[in-house]
């Protein structure tokens, strides 16, 4: 398999390419940092992957998305799956008092998603197969005092997503949306734990499977789907009161 995965060093992205590489994947690597781009790239060769490139890039810059996908198809030979899978968590109440922070914060966990994603529609929609893989979040199934910014950019990801979906099916392209709750990685560094947290590696075991068996929506883990439907009907003058 030939996968290209942007924001290859977020440790969901790892952990699913580690399992990608187990089965002798020929890998594109991209992200920001060049040094743990690097030792990702060495440590997936170790699992067995047939090849790692790597390309250093800033997602948040729109304009250089469809060369970069150019680039990636031509050093890979061609392409089979995407997993995307770059954010940033943000603060909220900075988001708050900074219009701009909101836009950056927007711009990375939304806006260049949905670059990414219409690019890429149009490539495996000519090519007629293949598989699409975001990273959304249960924070965009309802707008929450306490991440509103991150959550709406992620509401706009699954909405936009299903959408695809629903495009590329009549050709045999799969687009799958993953919906990770809590997750310990260094993006939640800073956050309390509680028992709601997922090791990173069974979250990316999850997508890897969910990638090849071309599913639609998944929570990661599953038990989100449950806790998700209670959120989205708890009625809004009840929730509107709450701190979650």
């Amino acid at each position: 398999m030939k996968l290209l995965i942007f924001g290859a060093t977020s440790a969901i992205a790892h952990e699913t390419a580690r399992c990608f590489a187990m089965q002798g994947a020929e890998l594109l690597l991209i992200a920001r940092n060049t040094e743990k781009l690097a030792a990702n790239a060495a440590d997936l060769k170790v699992y067995g992957a047939k090849s790692v490139d790597t390309l250093s890039a800033d997602l948040n810059d729109l304009d250089s998305h469809l060369s970069l996908i150019e680039e990636s198809i031509r050093r890979l030979g061609g392409l089979d799956a995407v997993l995307i899978a770059h954010g940033t968590l943000g603060e909220q109440k900075r988001s708050e008092a900074d219009v701009q922070d909101m836009l950056r914060e927007f711009t990375t966990n939304g806006l260049s998603y949905m670059t990414l994603l219409t690019h890429l529609a149009n490539y495996f929609e000519q090519q007629r197969r293949g598989t699409i893989c975001v990273i959304s979040s249960v924070a965009g199934d309802r707008g929450r005092g306490s991440n509103y910014v991150y959550g709406s950019a992620k509401g706009a990801v699954t909405l936009f997503a299903g959408g695809v979906r629903s495009r590329l099916a009549k050709v045999g392209v799969n687009v799958v949306t993953i919906k990770p709750g809590f997750v310990d990685t260094p993006m939640t560094a800073n956050l309390k734990k509680n028992l709601l947290y997922a090791d990173p590696k069974s979250v990316g075991k999850r997508i890897h499977a969910a990638m090849l068996k071309g599913e639609d929506i998944v929570y990661a883990p599953f038990f989100w789907m449950f806790i998700m439907m209670i959120i989205r009907n708890i009625p809004e003058r009840i929730f509107k009161k709450t701190k979650i």
